[in-house]
């Protein structure tokens, strides 16, 4: 395992009480000197003296009176996340998505790029660092760039080893080509280990010390996060959950595997679900459509009462909770967060997906694991993006705001 985005370590004890203490206020709100040193165990003197600098650089500011212990009046302390932006960047393998970000996690602004085709892909990358370097000229508030990338990703390299449909993203080490193309630090995180990161920080259904976000879309992956930490691997592909094998003698993958869980529960597999001839017929023109659009139409169908609809989305749902069963087993975390594209079958799919599970995990297990659909109000993998640098900034705050970290004289 490692640290959630584990290249920010703070990089001295001063360094990392700021971060406790920031962490503190982004997670709790509100809250008093008294309140920040129970929960950091750090001294009064030492919250004082640390948040008086916090306070002079404008990281954090005080907020008036707050009722205290035995009556007695404090002051209370906020974090000043509306303050700091960041630029948050999807790679899906046909959709590029760009968003701005407070560091609360509320996003201000989404521009979508046109649909990528695989002699896109090179001219693709060259429009995203224009479009980056633009806005970061043009907005003093952005301090960071965090990028969400298919997989499986080796993080240690910066380049993605498989993209089914689209190997053209092979071809490009997101590392050389994004880390030092700005004026403010980049991040790149696996699209659904961001995900995870996203669901731990601004989510509402989880305290972040366990969950498993399952990226169910273009392609299918899981992010963990075990005791508050991100689990990676030695190369960043250890929970790869789409390329796990559901059927031996299943169908082939791009990967050279076969049976491999993306082939039965992601977009282009919903597509080619609905061009068997057994059921043609239930939406007309899919040959014409993307996949991401095939499933808009097929989960719309589903919602209106569409019998035959909801019959496919209960079959996707069948291999979607196969994908639950091995999380559960392989990391054994408290709950499963399914989110991207196939998470807007709603309730049919949700339903299907919970029956199935409570089959086949064993009681003891399934009474202490949730399973639910992302509640981000925007989509978590590009929130995620956005999950990366604000973590970064949570973890070394100091990286981002000239002079804090520089000794008063």
């Amino acid at each position: 395992m490692k640290q959630a985005a584990s290249e920010g370590t703070p990089s001295s004890i001063s360094e990392l009480n700021r971060s406790r203490i920031i962490n503190f206020l982004f997670r709790n709100g509100i809250s008093s000197r008294a309140q920040i040193a129970k929960a950091t165990g750090l001294t009064a003197a030492a919250i004082t003296k640390i948040t008086a600098r916090l306070i002079d650089f404008g990281v954090i500011s005080e907020t008036g009176d707050l009722e205290g212990a035995m009556n007695r009046r404090s002051i209370g302390l906020q974090f000043n996340d509306s303050r700091y932006e960041v630029i948050a960047v999807k790679f899906a393998r046909s959709l590029v998505q760009i968003g701005i970000f407070e560091l609360s996690g509320r996003c201000i602004k989404i521009h979508d790029f046109p649909p990528v085709n695989n002699e896109d892909v090179i001219d693709t990358v060259s429009q995203i660092k224009q479009y980056i370097k633009s806005t970061i000229a043009h907005n003093p508030a952005i301090v960071a760039v965090g990028m969400a990338v298919p997989g499986p990703y080796l993080s240690d390299e910066g380049r993605i080893i498989s993209v089914t449909s689209m190997q053209m993203w092979k071809e490009v080490n997101f590392k050389k080509e994004f880390t030092q193309a700005f004026a403010v630090p980049t991040f790149i995180e696996h699209d659904a280990q961001s995900g995870a990161l996203a669901q731990s920080l601004f989510g509402t259904q989880t305290d972040g010390n366990s969950l498993a976000y399952y990226l169910i879309g273009e392609g299918v992956g899981v992010g963990v996060i075990d005791n508050g930490n991100l689990v990676s691997g030695s190369r960043g592909v250890a929970t790869e959950i789409g390329h796990l094998s559901i059927d031996i003698n299943g169908r082939p993958c791009e990967c050279g595997n076969v049976g491999c869980l993306e082939r039965y529960c992601s977009t282009g597999a919903v597509k080619e679900l609905l061009q068997e001839p057994s059921n043609r017929g239930i939406l007309e023109g899919v040959n014409d459509l993307l996949p991401r659009e095939v499933c808009n139409r097929l989960f719309k169908e589903s919602y209106a009462g569409n019998a035959e609809a909801q019959r496919i989305v209960r079959e996707i749902a069948r291999y979607i909770a196969y994908g639950c069963i091995n999380i559960i087993y392989g990391y054994n975390p408290s709950q499963i967060i399914i989110g991207d594209i196939l998470s807007e079958a709603g309730d049919t799919m949700l339903d299907e997906v919970r029956r199935i599970v409570a089959e086949r995990v064993l009681p003891d297990l399934m009474e202490r694991t949730t399973i639910t659909l992302s509640d981000l109000p925007t989509d978590a993998t590009l929130t995620g993006a956005a999950a990366v640098a604000a973590s970064q900034f949570l973890r070394n705050p100091s990286r981002f705001v000239a002079g804090m970290d520089t000794p008063k004289r």
